[in-house]
């Protein structure tokens, strides 16, 4: 159950009219391939983060606090990609306070559940998922 729950709250690109503004519309994570982080990206973080990773998904609209621009991660760090605590923000290992109650589904979780085939399966979708983000930092 909690699976399902994390695993829907950002991969829905549909928005439910309502009074109160726009919803997402929950749906349960497919799984994809962990040999592509472009894949993974496109599938789980695009429709917050957007295609292009600038923060402006389809579902940003609906969501507490903006997405983050993650094409700028490096540059707001000196310059230096931080590999160890996006995978740790991934992974749900660290929180971020912008996300308040944590709107970001903590993958981690859904990505060890997803395959049934244990923590290994998992770190590699965490890695190639971070290996991507690395490669589409602004220059």
């Amino acid at each position: 159950m909690w699976f399902r729950f994390i695993a829907t709250a950002a991969l829905s690109c549909s928005f439910l009219a309502a009074q109160s503004g726009p919803q997402i519309k929950r749906t349960t994570a497919i799984a994809s391939s962990p040999a592509s982080g472009k894949d993974m990206y496109l599938q789980y973080c695009a429709p917050c983060h957007g295609k292009g990773g600038k923060g402006d998904g389809p579902a940003a609209a609906a969501l507490k606090v903006a997405p983050t621009d993650l094409t700028l991660l490096a540059s707001r760090n000196q310059g230096n990609f931080p590999d160890m605590r996006i995978s740790r923000v991934i992974d749900g290992s660290d929180s971020l306070v912008a996300h308040g109650s944590r709107d970001m589904p903590i993958w981690g979780d859904v990505f060890h559940r997803m395959d049934g085939s244990g923590p290994e399966m998992m770190k590699l979708r965490i890695a190639n998922l971070t290996a991507y983000l690395k490669s589409i930092q602004v220059k």
